[in-house]
């Protein structure tokens, strides 16, 4: 008998085919994050159950753009760039399960297939996106990271523009904001095969670095402008109070969660 391998499909003889390799992941990257206010009722429709809104703030929501570098243990792929690089662009909020705070991706668009494979294992909803961002740069015209540095940023999917931003950096900061500061609550969910027969995944799961380093933090002011589009909702989450922005430059291992709850996210 044929013994197929691989962490993800394709599963193969060898494995080499399969569109994730197996964890520990591990990131590098670089950060715009956006923080503002949105009404929290915009929020909470964003939360299955038993999830709830975050006890203060409950309406702030951080819109972060990420142009990454991601490799397996071995590193490998960061000498095969078009394995390792991607960006993303994804919107996070804040929710409580049993009494302690976590944050959530509710949105998240990234421009390669491994990378959308990989969200889907770890609960993040990612969709395919075109995301740009401005990249600092010592010499030439770039902007250096300082005090005055401009960076834009845009975000779009199916042929529209969804997000765009300016980002001006104005002093050094201890944190790069607070709505992306907590572990992860997040939902695996796949269909049955069988009509009518519900999901055949449901598990909520927490999910947090291994390990994380990071440059200095610097905080800014923010031009932010969000876009209705036919098939996708970020625009709901309207901006209605600009809290702050930031830059970081960021490294991550990512190598697994844990199971909270299954069978309880009421999902259709």
């Amino acid at each position: 008998m044929t013994t197929v391998r691989g962490f993800l499909f394709p599963k193969t003889a060898s494995g080499a085919s399969s569109l994730i390799p197996s964890p520990p992941y591990r990131y590098s990257g670089d950060l715009l994050t956006v923080e503002y206010r949105t009404d929290p009722a915009r929020v909470r429709e964003l939360l299955p159950e038993p999830l709830e809104l975050a006890d203060e703030d409950p309406g702030a929501v951080a819109l972060i753009w990420a142009d990454w570098q991601s490799c397996s243990a071995s590193g490998e792929e960061l000498l095969d760039p078009v394995l390792s690089q991607y960006k993303e662009a994804f919107a996070v909020v804040r929710c409580t399960y049993r009494g302690q705070t976590y944050s959530r991706c509710v949105y998240i668009w990234v421009d390669k297939d491994f990378a959308i494979a990989r969200g889907l294992h770890q609960g993040y909803p990612k969709k395919l996106g075109s995301i740009h961002q401005t990249r600092p740069h010592p010499y030439g015209p770039a902007p250096r990271i300082e005090a005055g540095a401009r960076f834009g940023a845009t975000l779009a999917a199916a042929d529209r523009r969804l997000a765009q931003t300016v980002v001006t950096l104005r002093e050094p900061s201890e944190t790069n904001g607070f709505v992306n500061a907590h572990p992860m609550a997040h939902h695996r969910w796949l269909p049955s095969i069988e009509k009518g027969k519900g999901l055949a995944l449901d598990e909520l799961i927490e999910s947090g670095a291994a390990s994380f380093e990071a440059g200095p933090a610097w905080r800014g002011d923010a031009e932010l402008e969000l876009f209705e589009a036919p098939t996708e909702e970020l625009a709901r989450l309207e901006i209605r109070e600009p809290i702050a922005a930031y830059y970081r430059q960021v490294g991550v291992v990512w190598d697994g969660g844990r199971l909270l709850e299954s069978g309880t996210s009421g999902a259709e």
